[in-house]
């Protein structure tokens, strides 16, 4: 390769600044073709906001970003959740089952989302390799996280883009699909598809990525080849830096009641989900009693989500089956509303739902409300108790900023701060740590574990990653292929 070949890319002196805040400064970088690339860096390096120059996406920027005129002319095509929010938003929007007699509206499918390419083979051969048949022809309302990753993923190779931009790709995969798609990663690397991977641990980089660039805080720190950049010292240092001790938790909220010591704050007899003629859960039996900490397991699509919702209120069939809450049975005359203030939610949906240009310290003060937006007025005291929980995760400065303005992984601290404000009698946290660099994650893992100390509140915690949990969860919930759907197996933690 000669430094006179024409590059893919190539930015010049690239810099953006967003609402008076820096995001990049001053990036000289240069892509040429046969190199695959990986950007590394932590929460708020500036990562996604550079791939967005790249692909086009993102105009307000100074300096140049030059494209080949491959790439100009095939574009790129981008696997993230942004990607992910933009669909699902438009999916709400376009939603028409309030009009229909049967009250649904699937939308746009995961079949619809793949493009026609007039290599049927090679579409049949990802959706095979990706295991995408049992949910081909579900909305993309009706599918989990990593269904959706899936989804996005083959949409994207099947397009034959300029460059294929990979955000995190293995993020919110079951172990099983992770191996899958790390297979088929290494595979795609190999080829002559040009691959742009997003990166926040150095682990997450795969072998025949043949470079890397790291990024923090908007800066290009180290550029070159993956085998001598990956052991450099000042790389180690930015990506594995000490961790800032957590400040103490603001009081949290004296109960009305206090749950007898016998009760169970959640009991599920031969509880079961269909949807037309699918059945996702059968025959499910589960109790959460007074001083229990769950792990929610299972592959993706089997049901975890759906289980999430029948005992939060966000899932209308738990009514006339057996389900009981804090003592009381399903369908007896409480409302939504008195079961969500049992609750605090840290999920990728709810993530999603939130408008662009909400501020931190609204997204925090909108828990009080359990409403994905503020259209009460909201106390000063609510506003002090809010932005001390900011200051209990080391989030204070982010107070003004807007919530869409953050990385995906600092937006998921916030929903913690959003989830305890009204201290929950239950934290619900549905992959929380999806999204976070290794110190965010240690971080959000001891903020459980303080919450856990200091209070009583109890967690559900759904993970695709053993070795990634707080370390007082005492009861395990797996879920196994039931022929058809899935039921559950609770057992204690060892």
């Amino acid at each position: 390769m000669t430094s006179t070949e024409s590059p893919l890319f190539e930015l010049r002196n690239v810099s953006l600044t967003y609402r008076a805040r820096p995001v990049l400064r001053g990036l000289r970088w240069r892509v040429n073709p046969g190199e695959q690339w990986a950007v590394l860096g932590p929460n708020g390096a500036g990562k996604t906001v550079l791939a967005s120059i790249i692909s086009g996406e993102q105009a307000h920027f100074s300096g140049h970003c030059d494209r080949s005129d491959a790439l100009s002319t095939q574009g790129t095509a981008y696997v993230g959740f942004e990607r992910a929010r933009s669909l699902i938003a438009r999916e709400r929007k376009l939603d028409v089952s309030e009009f229909n007699s049967d009250a649904t509206d699937r939308g746009t499918t995961v079949a619809d989302l793949l493009p026609h390419p007039a290599d049927t083979a090679a579409c049949d051969a990802w959706i095979q390799r990706l295991e995408m048949a049992p949910f081909l022809n579900r909305g993309l309302r009706y599918i989990s996280t990593g269904q959706m990753r899936k989804a996005l993923l083959a949409s994207a190779i099947l397009s034959h883009p300029g460059l294929l931009i990979l955000d995190s790709p293995l993020d919110g995969l079951d172990a099983s699909s992770r191996d899958i798609l790390a297979a088929a990663l290494e595979q795609l690397l190999q080829t002559d598809q040009p691959v742009l991977l997003l990166a926040r641990e150095m682990d997450d980089i795969p072998q025949h990525c043949s470079h890397v660039l790291v990024l923090d805080r908007g800066r290009i720190v180290a550029a070159g080849a993956r085998t001598t950049l990956l052991d450099d010292p000042a790389v180690r240092q930015i990506m594995q830096p000490a961790t800032a001790p957590l400040r103490a938790l603001p009081p949290l909220a004296k109960r009305s009641t206090t749950p007898d010591a016998d009760s169970d704050l959640i009991r599920l007899r031969g509880v079961g989900v269909s949807y037309g003629n699918a059945r996702i859960l059968h025959d499910v039996n589960w109790t959460f009693a007074v001083g229990d900490h769950c792990c929610v397991a299972g592959p993706n699509g089997c049901g975890k989500t759906t289980l999430l919702g029948l005992i939060t209120g966000d899932n209308h069939k738990a009514y006339g089956q057996d389900v009981s809450l804090f003592g009381r049975q399903r369908g007896s005359g409480e409302s939504v509303w008195d079961i969500k203030q049992q609750f605090g939610q840290v999920d990728t949906q709810l993530q999603l739902t939130f408008s662009r240009g909400m501020r931190v310290i609204e997204v925090v003060t909108s828990g009080f409300f359990d409403s994905v937006g503020l259209f009460d007025d909201w106390s000063d005291r609510q506003r002090e108790h809010a932005l001390a929980w900011l200051a209990a995760l080391g989030l204070t400065p982010l107070a003004p900023e807007p919530f869409d303005a953050l990385s995906f992984g600092m937006q998921r601290m916030v929903l913690l701060a959003r989830a305890m404000v009204k201290s929950p009698r239950i934290l619900v946290l549905d992959e929380p740590t999806l999204g976070l660099d290794g110190v965010h994650r240690r971080l959000f893992l001891r903020a459980l574990e303080h919450i856990v100390a200091a209070s009583d509140t109890q967690l559900l915690f759904v993970s695709h990653s053993p070795g990634a949990l707080p370390a007082c969860i005492n009861q395990y919930l797996h879920f196994v292929p039931a022929e058809p759907g899935f039921t559950v197996r609770c057992e204690p933690a060892l």
